[in-house]
């Protein structure tokens, strides 16, 4: 038997295989990381724990909160200390769940063992320790190694320049080791990285420097190159990639790459030569538009994921306000299988009008939820272990949310879940799910990344 939440059994975390997951237990909690930093409110950032249980009478509720102890840290990424890459070691369990504080450069280490619908404070790694020890700041994103290190992706020194990113490396107790890549070879930018153990390969990519993106967004910083366009060197179809996954089954030497501004999916893989390669495998045309800061806006895909059994990818427009849904089984010729708008710059009731092909304007119908309009655009995603449920917030960085949806910032955001077809594809709004972090009682925040207790598809990697 797995050890799906921590219990000690014959095997270690997760499960043997992706497909093994898939027929995982249903989830009946999700931690959800939610922000008061950038809103304007002196609150401390929280852990919420949100009931996903249809069975449940707190059923699509915030049922606790888990509040930092520090104020202005901004949470945002989030991983475990121990995942389905030590499945083979029983002395492993997953019980902690690692919170990099973006601004504020403070790693939080919760428990979620000991009562795990009541999470508590374990550990907080400073980041004057970190800075000491690497030269480090803007953790970012966390992974477990299979060796019971933790592996963090840090986007710039303590002044914001992106060449001081690199990769923070913890120990099993979450004592800080060192720097983990060698000297003279960290990347440009920093952001997420994925690796796949059995082709001796770690990528990452690249969102820009912390002195440019913590201002809010400029295309002027584009052009004057504080934003990346690059795993190793990718071209302009490459503009601000962000998420990365490989396929989950680890013999596939291939994976995607959201690139942010372009709108774009590339297909990264390796070649017979053992050398790798990419190429674009799904671009979003921008929308021609009415009352907008540009003549043309891009879709901005800020997030997406793969199904654990490798058939459908799905991606967030965090601007244009839609889902797709796309099978990949043949991963060269992404085929699209769903597609719905969820919110939006473009939706009805806007101020900004779409130009169709004789520049006649249109809006986007977005349904609303429990007599709820909603809000923002969809961005960060989580999906159940068998496919068929897909969690969606709609914050992206607290300063971003501000420049490009205030009402977010006034009224809160909010988490929704998405029904998914996995036969034929297709996706549906579930009517009766919304959880609305706008009413929270501290005021309104802003939820950002989803984990389930026992591992999903953006945390566990397979050896």
């Amino acid at each position: 038997m797995s050890n799906h939440g921590g219990d000690c059994c014959k095997s270690g975390p997760g499960y043997a295989t992706p497909l093994l997951a898939m027929s995982g237990l249903r989830e009946n909690i999700i931690y959800v990381a939610a922000i008061y930093t950038g809103t304007g409110q002196d609150k401390p950032d929280y852990l919420a724990t949100v009931d996903v249980d249809p069975s449940s009478s707190t059923y699509s509720s915030v049922i606790h909160r888990l509040s930092m102890p520090f104020l202005g840290d901004e949470l945002h990424h989030s991983g475990w200390n121990s995942c389905s890459s030590c499945h083979s070691d029983p002395s492993c369990e997953r019980r902690y769940l690692i919170l990099p504080s973006l601004l504020s450069g403070r790693i939080y280490v919760v428990d979620t063992k000991t009562n795990p619908k009541e999470p508590s404070l374990h550990r907080v790694v400073e980041p004057a320790e970190v800075l000491e020890k690497t030269g480090l700041a803007y953790p970012h994103q966390p992974h477990c190694l299979a060796s019971g290190d933790l592996l963090v992706s840090c986007l710039g020194d303590k002044d914001g320049n992106a060449g001081g990113s690199g990769f923070l490396l913890l120990d099993s107790e979450f004592n800080v080791k060192r720097r983990w890549e060698k000297e003279g070879s960290s990347p440009l930018f920093g952001y997420d990285f994925w690796y796949q153990p059995r082709h001796e390969t770690m990528i990452s990519t690249s969102w820009g420097a912390p002195a440019a993106f913590t201002k809010g967004f400029d295309l002027k910083d584009v052009s004057d190159g504080l934003y990346g366009k690059h795993l190793h060197v990718f071209g302009d179809n490459g503009l601000l990639p962000l998420e990365i996954r490989f396929l989950h089954d680890p013999t596939k030497a291939t994976g995607f790459k959201g690139c942010a501004l372009s709108s774009t999916i590339v297909r990264f893989f390796k070649n017979e030569d053992e050398t790798w390669n990419h190429e674009v495998a799904i671009s979003v045309k921008p929308l021609k538009v009415e009352n907008w800061i540009l003549p043309e806006m891009p879709g901005l895909i800020t997030d997406f994921l793969i199904s654990l059994d490798d058939r459908f990818l799905y991606f967030s427009n965090w601007l244009h306000g839609d889902i797709r849904q796309y099978n990949i089984e043949d991963p060269k010729n992404p085929v699209l299988t769903g597609q719905l708008h969820v919110g939006g710059l473009v939706q009805k009731g806007s101020h900004v009008f779409a130009l169709g092909e004789e520049d006649e304007t249109f809006q986007f119908d977005v349904p609303m939820i429990k007599d709820q309009r909603l809000r923002g655009g969809p961005q960060m995603f989580q999906l159940s272990l068998d496919g068929k449920r897909l969690y969606v917030t709609n914050s992206l960085f607290s300063v971003w949310d501000k420049q490009f949806y205030p009402e977010l910032v006034e009224k809160g955001s909010h988490m929704l879940q998405i029904d998914v077809d996995t036969d034929k594809g297709g996706l549906s709004i579930n009517p009766n799910f919304f959880v609305d972090f706008g009413s929270e009682p501290d005021g309104p925040s802003l939820p950002h990344e989803m984990r389930y207790p026992g591992g999903d598809c953006t945390s566990d990697i397979w050896v």
